[in-house]
């Protein structure tokens, strides 16, 4: 295979056609539907609306989970993280809050980085039981995927969003999730030599995750009063939240939702814990 450059920055198809397709990290289709029929491209890569664009977050986004909407509600706008172990049901919050978009002219994305391609299959079959792929995108760089796809699936998701949000639209985005975007970009770091810092992070670790979801906003009427709500989700290990990349995104988001092992195996479900979930 010959690879050649074409000197561009990377870019992906932004447009209505996107919607209730999977795509893979460079906005190709991966569902056997056919090519998505547009001329209409966007950067993957912008800047991030400045504090004269935006508005404070007001209004509502329900995620149909009582303990959430009234304990921890979520704003159009907002940034709320999904945090805790494997098997806590960080995904299943994350589905429900999509299902319950039907109706509400919201958008969703679901990015899924380093997944399995069976629990991807599975998140898209649930989608479309619910009838939530009439108004969602799924973008999949699964565990078989390269590193370097791993690291662009948020950045093409989000570049999807921000085209709804400039439209005087409502988007809500989930990464699912960004330990594993963490990893895959540490993995392209070392290989490109740079210098290992903590848990052998690089030192911009933190930035690639700030950038990424300081793009989540509420715009202000001047600009469209469109938002773009992201929900990204850390895995901890053994309830560990005083971990790098943990502690770097529960300090970028608005507010965290904790779900507990504990609560999970006692058969409080979702295990959220209230004392340690906040939303700012």
């Amino acid at each position: 295979t010959s690879v050649k450059r074409t000197k561009n920055l990377m870019k992906v198809p932004f447009c209505d056609a996107v919607v209730g397709r999977v795509l893979n990290a460079l906005g190709e289709p991966i569902d056997g539907k056919g090519e998505i029929e547009t001329n209409e491209f966007s950067l993957i890569e912008q800047k991030a609306p400045g504090i004269m664009d935006r508005k404070s977050v007001h209004e509502p986004l329900q995620t149909g989970i009582k303990a959430i909407d009234a304990l921890v509600p979520i704003g159009r706008g907002q940034r709320e993280l999904i945090i805790g172990d494997k098997q806590t049901g960080k995904t299943t919050v994350a589905i429900d809050a999509i299902i319950n978009q039907k109706g509400q002219n919201v958008i969703c994305i679901y990015v899924a980085i380093g997944q399995k391609e069976s629990t991807v299959a599975q998140v898209v079959r649930k989608l479309e039981e619910y009838g939530a792929m009439e108004y969602s995108v799924v973008i999949n760089a699964s565990a078989s995927d390269s590193a370097a796809m791993q690291y662009l699936a948020p950045y093409s998701g989000v570049a999807m969003g921000e085209y709804f949000r400039d439209h005087a639209r409502h988007a809500l985005i989930i990464y699912d999730d960004l330990s594993k975007h963490a990893v895959a970009y540490r993995e392209i770091s070392l290989i490109l030599r740079r210098p290992p810092g903590r848990e052998a992070f690089p030192g911009d670790v933190f930035y690639i995750h700030s950038r990424l979801l300081e793009r989540a906003a509420k715009l202000c009427d001047e600009k469209g009063a469109g938002s773009l709500t992201a929900l990204p989700i850390v895995e901890t290990q053994a309830g560990d939240v005083s971990a790098y990349i943990p502690t770097n995104i529960i300090s970028i988001t608005d507010g965290q939702i904790f779900l507990e092992t504990d609560l999970f195996y006692s058969g409080i479900r979702p295990a959220i814990n209230v004392g340690l979930s906040v939303s700012r």
